[in-house]
């Protein structure tokens, strides 16, 4: 199985992986082929990469950080509250029963994770359909549990971590889908309404049932910055709840992975590097650090070009070094066709290095 960008899928081509809608819903099954119709489709549908089936890469598997059942029940859980919140025009003291519609789905995702060796953030939503604020709140949600998992923290603090991470957008319910989907630049005027999400998801959630405090904390501090450059009231340093600024990292990096109305998803690789441009200003270097350390940057199915001039296809990654996948190698420097494609193993090869990810015709 390959990743591929939509500008390069063909006619003839099948689905590698189930492509989900953004309720959950799935819209194309493994094993479809595609159509110019169906290729168009997914382009108005925003999504950038899919998987195909390949006969040089029918071994390659792509890892589920959670179960499939467990992520389309969180998607239709974070849609139907997400909604039913928009439609509340004034924010009233809690009595939303969050608490209740969310705790369950969070006793799942920990049990997922908790279940298998998970070590590695991954790129989760390349086979979905674009709404953003859906499934960035649940991608933010794993990705800051395995960090947490990674950090030491016990199941009692991962509960109210992944909390807060799950519903630190939660303020923008509040907010115009005009203005969160404007493609070009904000005004001040709007820049100041958008930033206004995280006070209207405190306040949203400080007096919820079963919300922990510290939780609503996340989504009032996700946005403020070790400088004091972030906002809402400009935090510096230990000032800033640590649990925050794991959110803030997962934020960040999920929010330039995504593909959005104004530009395309940066790739993980290329997120790392604008991330790593604040590091100790913007970012706690150790947590920057450790998430560098634990971040895919190139995922499994991901076309890669490599020192030598050969093209291939990421196969495996090791969680202990995963600047440095396994590569299923598949055409010579003049691009032509191995016969007899293999795996060169980057933590073995030292001398060779990913030169270019993505995009790459083989």
């Amino acid at each position: 199985m390959r990743l591929l960008p939509i500008h390069m899928l063909q006619q003839g081509m099948k689905i590698g992986k189930k492509i989900y809608s953004d309720e959950g819903l799935i819209l194309l099954a493994e094993g479809v082929e595609l159509n110019t119709s169906i290729i168009r489709r997914l382009n108005e549908l925003g999504i950038g990469y899919i998987y195909i089936q390949d006969a040089l890469t029918e071994d390659i598997e792509i890892p589920e950080v959670i179960h499939e059942e467990t992520r389309r029940k969180a998607l239709q859980t974070i849609r139907t509250q997400f909604q039913s919140l928009s439609k509340t025009s004034t924010i009233s003291k809690g009595g939303y029963h969050l608490g209740k519609s969310f705790s369950g789905m969070m006793d799942s995702i920990l049990d997922d994770l908790g279940s298998q060796d998970v070590s590695m953030i991954m790129l989760t939503d390349m086979n979905m359909t674009d709404h953003y604020l859906y499934k960035h709140s649940l991608n933010v949600c794993v990705y800051t549990l395995i960090l947490g998992i990674v950090n030491g923290y016990s199941r009692d603090q991962l509960s109210v971590l992944g909390m807060g991470a799950l519903l630190h957008d939660i303020g923008k319910t509040q907010t115009s889908k005009k203005l969160l989907d404007k493609p070009s630049k904000l005004s001040e005027e709007e820049y100041q309404q958008m930033k206004a999400h995280t006070e209207i998801g405190f306040k949203i959630l400080k007096d919820e049932p079963n919300i922990p405090l510290l939780s609503a904390h996340c989504a009032l501090q996700h946005h403020e910055r070790l400088n004091g450059t972030g906002y809402p009231h400009g935090l510096k340093g230990s000032e800033i709840h640590e649990y925050a600024q794991w959110i803030g990292l997962t934020d960040s990096y999920d929010a330039m992975t995504s593909h959005r109305v104004y530009r395309q998803a940066m790739l993980p690789h290329q997120a790392m590097e604008v991330m790593y441009a604040g590091s100790g200003t913007l970012y706690d270097q150790k947590k920057l650090e450790l998430f560098r350390d634990k971040v895919a940057i190139y995922p499994p199915g991901m076309s890669v070009k490599l020192s030598t001039g050969e093209t291939g296809v990421v196969s495996k990654i090791d969680s202990n070094m995963p600047q440095r996948p396994v590569v299923r190698v598949m055409t010579n420097s003049s691009g032509e066709l191995y016969e007899a494609p293999y795996d060169l193993d980057l933590t073995q090869v030292l001398s060779v290095v990913v030169t270019h990810v993505g995009d790459i015709e083989s």
